[in-house]
């Protein structure tokens, strides 16, 4: 069974919208807002946001997009990032991620005040998540929209052996405390884990983020697993060999062989991807009437 994303984050942002909608009618002086940096010209990155700024106009969320130059100091971004906090028609902040190298990410994004960090990254909501009988105020997208696929289709996870590749702070850390959180044994590899084809025959779920173009192939995996591929890589359309230009999307996983021993697996696109922007508009709603309220 293929987990669509697509079709759930649909559900999800229809009634975001009709939310919303609600909302501004009793408040009409009141609008949810949210407010990005971009750092440089990454044709990915601005692509996320452009996705994620019309996903906005669409369920009634206003965007304010900033964008700096790529060589921009810390001290730059941290000066936008104050603006936003400050800004009481901004309600979620958003630092779109990865930043150039030379910039201290630790410090931008722990800067984000915690009312608004949407994106879940500041260390007090990661350590609430990280710890028992706590709830941040924010989880990160991604792995939030792992989880609310996985309910959506009842998948259990107490007692599940969960092996997920990855570890960054982004995807593989958080979702492996939240699966710990639901009962499951989590086991967290990376590329560099050794006897990894083994350990991944062993699961009964495998959540890969670990940006390596099909890497999990048939015989990595047991009868019935299930799968949920995050990764993003653009390889050469098998389709176009002779023009360099042509790319395909592909997952961490190997779809045609995987799909014929999993139960329940995601397609990349269209698994995971439409879930991260679905969580963001939810946890910018979220975090409009958490300050309205205050």
């Amino acid at each position: 069974m293929i987990l669509d994303g697509r079709e759930l984050s649909k559900k999800i942002n229809s009634e975001i919208k009709q939310k919303i909608e609600g909302y501004c009618e009793k408040h009409q002086d009141s609008k949810p807002g949210l407010g990005v940096i971009i750092v440089g010209d990454r044709k990915d990155s601005l692509v996320y946001v452009n996705m994620k700024r019309k996903k906005c106009e669409e369920v009634g969320i206003e965007s304010k997009v900033i964008q700096l130059s790529a060589n921009s100091s810390t001290e730059n971004i941290l000066g936008i990032v104050k603006i936003f906090n400050s800004d009481p028609t901004v309600h979620g902040i958003l630092v779109q991620l990865p930043l150039p190298r030379h910039v201290n990410e630790e410090t931008v994004l722990s800067a984000v005040d915690i009312d608004k960090d949407v994106d879940g990254f500041h260390a007090s909501n990661m350590g609430n998540l990280a710890m028992e009988r706590r709830t941040p105020l924010f989880t990160p997208c991604t792995p939030l929209g792992c989880l609310r696929l996985i309910d959506e289709y009842k998948i259990p996870l107490q007692g599940k052996n969960v092996v997920v590749i990855g570890k960054s702070n982004i995807v593989g850390l958080p979702i492996s405390l939240m699966m710990m959180k639901r009962n499951a044994t989590v086991t967290v590899c990376n590329v560099h884990t050794e006897g990894l084809q083994e350990i991944t025959q062993r699961a009964d779920i495998i959540v890969s983020a670990c940006g390596q173009a099909r890497m999990v192939r048939g015989d990595w995996v047991k009868e019935g697993v299930v799968v949920i591929d995050i990764g993003i890589n653009h390889i050469q359309d098998p389709e176009h060999p002779d023009k360099p230009e042509k790319k395909k999307m592909v997952g961490d996983i190997h779809y045609e062989e995987v799909s014929e021993k999993a139960s329940h697996i995601t397609p990349v696109p269209g698994g995971v991807g439409p879930m991260t922007v679905a969580m963001l508009m939810e946890n910018t709603y979220r975090a409009f009437i958490r300050q309205e309220r205050n």
